[in-house]
C-alpha cells in the first residue's frame, strides 16, 4: 500500500472565516488556500518578502501536484457576530470639523455579518497525496517544503490562527485520522475548491510585485486579482451524485387537461409506453444513438439481439410515473398519476441525456393492446411544482409512494413456513425466526440502496423501516401493485429511509430517490417526509 504526503493543519479555535470567491461559505479550506499560506509562510520564515528565491525550487513542485484527497471535521456556518466597519469619509468628517461641526468616523460605519464555519476544537485538516504519484525530484525539496509548512500561523482570516505539520505517513494510518473524507475530481461535486496548477506560484508572484507598486507617480494602479489556478469538484463518501432528470406532463389529446391515471394498476403500463416512445427509430437516429444504443440505454438490453438477457452496466434511462402528492385538509396524499420523471443513470454524458428528452416533446403514448393513442407528452418548465416538489428536494427523512420490489428472495430458507398455525414453536424460536427474517429483508434493502448507485456509508448506516401498507395517506398496499413478470416472485415493502452517516448525525439527501428491482419503471419511488 502506499504511503501518502500529509499536511496537517489544526485550527486553535475550531473556527475558520475564509469565503470563496464570490462570498460564498468554503469548507473544507481549499487547497489554493493551504498553498498560499505556504507561500506566505516561506516569505516570513527566509525573510524574502519582495521575492521569494530560496523556497522557489519546491514551491514551484508542490504547484504540480494532484488536487488532494482532503479529510476533514463536519463544520457547520455559525450563527456569527456582528462588525461595524468605518467607511473611507475621513474627508467628510474633517470638513465638518473644520466648519465647527461635531460631525464624527462614528456616523460612516457599515455593518457587516460574520459568520464562520466552525467545528470541534480538537479537529484537524488533513491534505492527502499518495507517494506513488509525485513528481519526482521529492527529496530534493522535502526539508524547505517541510519547514514552510510548518511556518503557517494562519489560514482563512487572520484570527484563524492555526498549527501546521507535514510527514510521511503510511496508508494504514489514514484510517485512523478523524473527520470526513472529500475526495477530488467529481462531476457531481458537493463543493468547489480552488486548488493550484503550473503557473500558480508565478501569479502570485506578479501580484505581489503588482502590490509593492500599486502607487504610483501617476496614481493608484488597481492589483489584479489571481487568475492562474483552477477550480476542483470535491464530493464526501456520504454525498449521493446528483441525477440529471426532467419532467413531462401527461396530457389529454386536446391538450387541454391532464390525463390521470391510477399509480398502483397503471404505472406499470404507463412505464412502458414511455419507454416504447423512447426507443423508436426515428427518435433515436435524430438523437444519435444507433439501435443497439437504444437498447441499451432506453430498453435496458445489455445483450446483443438474440443472446439471452443480459444487465447493462453503465448508462441507462429510468422511466418513472409520478403519482402527484395532493394536500388533503390539514394532510399531503398520494393521488394519481399525472406527470412522469425520466432520469439518467449510470453517468456518462449528460448532452446525450438532454437530446433525448428534447426529441421526447409532444410524443404520444400508444397503449399497444388498444392500438390507440391515450396521452401526449407535455415538458413541464420550471422543473418540479407542489405536485412534484417532494420527490426533488433535499430531506433526510422519505418514505415510498410506490413499494420496493426486493432484489432478491426475503425467505429463501422457507422460515415463514415454521410460523404457521399449527406449528408448536417457542415464544423465543418465534422470535428468532422473525429475527432471522427481518435480518434478511434489512440486507436486501441495504443492497438495493447499493444498486441504486448510492455509497457504503449511506447504504450502511441508513435508518430502515418497513411494513406492506404505505406511510404515506393515499397508497395503496404492497401487493396491489403490478410489476413485471421477472419481479412478481419477490416480495414488495413499503420503506421508509432516514439517511444517516458514519456518526449517525441525520445527513439530507437530494432526490429523485428510487430503489429496487423495478426502480427503472417507478417502483420503490421515494417521496421526502420531512
Amino acid at each position: 500500500m502506499p504511503d501518502h504526503l500529509c499536511i496537517t493543519i489544526r485550527f486553535l479555535d475550531g473556527a475558520f472565516h475564509g469565503r470563496a470567491d464570490h462570498g460564498e461559505r468554503e469548507w473544507p479550506p481549499s487547497p489554493l488556500r493551504l498553498y498560499q499560506a505556504i507561500v506566505a509562510a516561506a516569505a516570513a520564515r527566509w525573510n524574502e518578502r519582495r521575492g521569494l528565491r530560496h523556497a522557489e525550487p519546491a514551491l514551484k513542485w508542490l504547484e504540480q501536484l494532484t488536487p488532494p484527497a482532503i479529510i476533514a471535521p463536519q463544520a457547520r456556518e455559525s450563527q456569527g457576530y456582528r462588525l461595524y466597519v468605518p467607511d473611507n469619509a475621513g474627508d467628510l468628517v474633517g470638513r465638518s470639523l473644520s466648519q465647527g461641526g461635531d460631525d464624527s468616523i462614528a456616523n460612516y460605519r457599515t455593518e457587516k455579518s460574520i459568520r464562520p464555519m466552525v467545528f470541534p476544537s480538537e479537529g484537524a485538516v488533513h491534505y492527502l497525496w499518495p507517494t506513488s504519484g509525485l513528481p519526482p525530484d521529492f527529496d530534493e525539496h522535502r526539508s524547505v517544503l517541510f519547514q514552510a509548512v510548518e511556518s503557517i500561523t494562519h489560514i482563512g482570516w487572520g484570527v484563524d490562527l492555526v498549527v501546521a505539520s507535514a510527514d510521511i505517513v503510511p496508508e494504514d494510518s489514514i484510517a485512523s485520522l478523524s473527520g470526513e473524507t472529500w475526495q477530488p475530481g467529481s462531476d457531481t461535486p458537493k463543493a468547489e475548491l480552488r486548488a493550484p496548477k503550473r503557473g500558480t506560484f508565478d501569479d502570485l508572484a506578479r501580484r505581489h510585485q503588482a502590490f509593492l507598486n500599486r502607487v504610483t507617480a501617476s496614481g493608484f494602479a488597481p492589483v489584479p486579482p489571481l487568475s492562474d489556478y483552477q477550480v476542483v469538484g470535491y464530493r464526501r463518501d456520504s454525498d449521493p451524485a446528483a441525477v440529471p432528470h426532467a419532467i413531462f406532463a401527461l396530457r389529454n389529446l386536446d391538450g387541454a387537461n391532464y390525463k390521470a391515471f391510477d399509480p398502483a394498476r397503471r404505472s406499470l403500463h404507463i412505464a412502458g409506453m414511455l419507454r416504447h416512445a423512447a426507443s423508436q427509430p426515428d427518435l433515436l437516429r435524430s438523437a444519435g444513438l444507433s439501435p443497439a444504443e437504444g437498447r441499451s440505454l432506453v430498453l435496458g438490453h445489455g445483450e446483443a439481439q438474440g443472446e439471452n438477457h443480459q444487465a447493462v452496466v453503465g448508462q441507462r434511462l429510468a422511466f418513472i410515473p409520478l403519482p402527484s402528492i395532493e394536500p388533503r385538509g390539514k394532510s399531503l396524499v398520494v393521488s394519481s398519476v399525472r406527470r412522469v420523471l425520466i432520469t439518467l443513470r449510470g453517468g456518462g454524458d449528460l448532452s446525450l441525456f438532454k437530446r433525448l428528452v428534447q426529441r421526447l416533446e409532444a410524443r404520444e403514448l400508444i397503449d399497444e393492446a388498444k392500438n390507440e393513442t391515450i396521452a401526449i407528452l407535455q415538458r413541464q418548465s420550471g422543473g418540479s411544482d407542489g405536485a412534484t416538489d417532494r420527490y426533488l428536494r433535499s430531506a433526510s427523512t422519505w418514505a415510498t409512494v410506490t413499494p420496493v420490489i426486493l432484489p432478491g428472495y426475503d425467505d429463501p430458507r422457507k422460515l415463514r413456513q415454521r410460523l404457521k398455525p399449527g406449528n408448536t414453536l417457542s415464544a423465543e424460536e418465534k422470535a428468532a425466526v422473525l429475527e432471522k427474517l427481518g435480518g434478511r429483508i434489512d440486507a436486501l434493502l441495504r443492497k438495493a440502496i447499493r444498486q441504486a448507485g448510492y455509497s457504503e456509508v449511506l447504504a450502511a448506516h441508513a435508518e430502515l423501516d418497513w411494513r406492506s401498507s404505505g406511510f404515506w395517506p393515499g397508497t395503496a398496499l404492497a401487493t396491489q401493485y403490478a410489476a413485471g413478470d421477472q419481479h412478481r416472485r419477490y416480495r414488495k415493502l413499503h420503506v421508509r429511509i432516514t439517511w444517516r452517516d458514519a456518526t449517525g448525525t441525520t445527513i439530507e439527501v437530494p432526490g429523485p430517490i428510487c430503489i429496487g428491482s423495478g426502480k427503472f419503471t417507478g417502483m420503490g419511488l421515494f417521496a421526502a417526509l420531512t
